[in-house]
């Protein structure tokens, strides 16, 4: 996953399947509803970009009219969270001035996943740790700084792999943002003493390892610095004539060391006070705050307790087909957790875990992009070209990084996706689930997704690259594990059929222990010991995802449920159109759809099955 996943995505048509299905790119209409909304749709994507200046990096565009953005972080101080409420109040007024009734079909999508996104930003608005923004971005961080959030495990990253250098401008827009990184960490910082005064904070084994990354960046010499050395390299291979090293040096011990001590010292305070709690419901309006959460997270109105069930119920069939392909290999002993944890110790299923095993993995990765490559014209007509870029998790923030995450592709063309990969030992990834991690966020999951926004930017609204709804998102990837099984990657290959069929097993486990620690009570060390139990991964890989789900209620739930639906709706097309049901023209319905929550999904499907009908009838 996308943690960025704010990070974050998504599009409409493609010139190819116009015959297929009507695309978005509704500014080109002829409806005078269509244009209104059109032109409501960018002021709002011009206003979101203004609030998340980073977005518009990570995106190509801090540019011409938007250079200034280059230059600047997001605002995380009351007023940036009031600025956030402003910005959804507005959005959902402007958008009661449309005549939804009025907009084409393809707009009427759009407009309805543009209004629930403001409305789950609304509602977001109840809880001190809530957030506007979370309706756009689709996740939750009730905690201002952990293991996973914060400016300093996101920024240094960010100004390397996607802030642009290509002249002394961008350079000098570089170190104005390393001061502003400064500035988020006091206003995190502020943050942290705030929740501390009420009583707030992550709980005590977060606090452990959060604190434990700030003290180690701290203790790194400056200049050997990401933020330090990311510029002086940049700056003179392109022999960028100025003294970048001297000043980048200089903010990073004056500005950025004392941020990060003033955080250091507020963090070690409040973690005095932190319990062992793993969920949510011990904060303060929990149990609303978690039914909040799972709607973000699934965007549908399930309860915790109905997600539970879901999640033990399809844990058990997918061990029951994980059994069946064990015992064709002889291995029949214990249950079905046993066996794949006695698997997970086995040394020859690993890279050694060293700097040469983590090359020979990271190649591992790369040939299985080029191998799904050659099964995409099957799976998909859009033919993108999708440029992929596959790194480490970079190692000071590796300790509490989830295990893989994507960061899609710049519209320009500029920067191609990054699939991240934790290394922090070869032994957190077994040969065998590899292939199924890179379709998950590679082909055709993920970097699938970001590129159709990449490569048809210009024909989409701005808005579809600004918005994400995390159980569509990750319903996808989940989806493209299971699209690669069904057209054979793994057909002589047992074992990474194990692989794929135990990540997702995984995932439903996961709406058991999300729901189980956040709305049942269940301690931490009995959602790792139920994961670890059923779907025989390692404690330490286990352990991790557990802290992960501690800290962003009700996002791991939003891949199963996401998938399900993906699903319910393929058999629904299935069912209307028979034997002229298109495989290729599904997926592609759901790539070109704007990324939708999943209570607007049926309405792409059912233009999906309107648009196949029109063509057989056509025919």
């Amino acid at each position: 996953m996308t943690h960025n996943r704010r990070d974050f995505l998504l599009a409409t048509l493609a010139a190819s399947t116009v015959g297929a299905l009507p695309g978005l790119a509704i500014a080109a209409t002829s409806n005078p509803a269509d244009a209104n909304f059109s032109t409501l749709l960018t002021d709002i994507a011009e206003e979101i970009l203004r609030l998340s200046p980073t977005s518009a990096t990570g995106l190509g565009l801090d540019k011409d009219a938007r250079a200034g953005l280059k230059s600047q972080l997001e605002d995380q101080s009351k007023a940036g969270d009031e600025a956030w409420a402003a910005e959804v109040k507005s959005i959902h007024a402007r958008l009661r001035t449309i005549d939804r009734k009025a907009l084409s079909a393809e707009s009427q999508t759009l407009y309805d996943s543009v209004a629930y996104a403001a409305e789950s930003g609304i509602a977001g608005l109840r809880f001190p740790f809530g957030g506007a923004a979370s309706g756009f971005y689709g996740g939750t961080a009730p905690f201002p700084v952990t293991q996973q959030d914060g400016a300093l495990t996101r920024i240094p990253e960010f100004l390397d792999s996607q802030h642009q250098i290509a002249n002394a401008a961008d350079a000098e827009a570089y170190l104005e943002r390393v001061a502003a990184l400064a500035r988020m960490m006091d206003q995190e910082t502020a943050r942290i003493a705030e929740q501390a005064g009420q009583g707030i904070a992550p709980p005590d084994f977060i606090c452990r390892t959060a604190l434990a990354q700030l003290q180690d960046f701290r203790k790194t010499a400056a200049a050997e610095q990401k933020l330090v050395s990311s510029i002086t390299e940049r700056t003179q291979k392109q022999n960028i004539a100025g003294d970048w090293h001297g000043r980048a040096l200089k903010l990073v011990e004056g500005s950025v060391y004392p941020a990060l001590e003033r955080q250091i010292a507020a963090f070690d305070k409040a973690s005095a006070k932190a319990t062992n709690v793993a969920g949510v419901h011990r904060l303060p309006d929990g149990a609303a705050y978690y039914e909040w959460a799972l709607r973000l997270g699934t965007s549908t109105t399930r309860s915790a307790k109905a997600i539970h069930a879901i999640g033990l119920e399809q844990n058990q069939q997918l061990q029951s087909r994980i059994d069946a392909i064990l015992k064709k290999q002889g291995i029949t002993n214990g249950t079905v957790g046993q066996r794949l944890l006695a698997l997970s110790k086995d040394p020859q299923r690993f890279y050694a875990d060293n700097n040469k095993g983590r090359e020979e993995l990271i190649a591992y990765c790369n040939d299985r992009v080029q191998a799904v490559r050659k099964l995409m014209p099957q799976i998909s007509r859009l033919d993108l070209k999708v440029p992929l870029l596959i790194k480490r998790v970079p190692t000071d923030i590796e300790a509490g990084a989830p295990l893989g995450y994507m960061n899609f592709a710049s519209l320009d063309g500029s920067r191609p996706a990054i699939y991240y990969i934790n290394l922090k030992s070869t032994t957190l990834w077994p040969k065998s689930e590899i292939a199924t991690l890179t379709a998950h966020e590679g082909l055709p999951g993920h970097a699938w997704q970001g590129a159709y926004l990449a490569e048809h930017h210009e024909k989409l609204p701005l808005i579809s690259s600004l918005i994400g709804f995390n159980a569509f998102i990750e319903g996808w990837a989940l989806y493209a594990e299971q699209l690669v099984d069904e057209f054979g990657l793994y057909a002589n290959d047992p074992f990474s059929q194990i692989g794929y069929l135990q990540a997702q097993q995984f995932r439903a486990c996961r709406l058991v222990v999300d729901t189980g620690m956040h709305a049942m009570q269940w301690t931490r060390e009995q959602a790792i010991r139920f994961l670890v139990e059923n779907t025989g991964r390692g404690q330490q890989a286990m352990t991790s995802e557990i802290d992960r789900y501690s800290v962003s209620p009700g996002q791991a739930c939003g891949y199963k449920v996401g998938h399900n639906e993906i699903l319910r709706q393929r058999e629904r097309a299935k069912a209307a159109l028979g034997g002229k049901f298109d495989l290729a023209g599904f997926n592609d319905a759901l790539v070109t759809s704007c990324g939708v929550p999943l209570t607007v999904l049926p309405t792409v499907i059912d233009r999906y099955i309107a648009a196949q009908r029109g063509k057989q009838q056509k025919a």
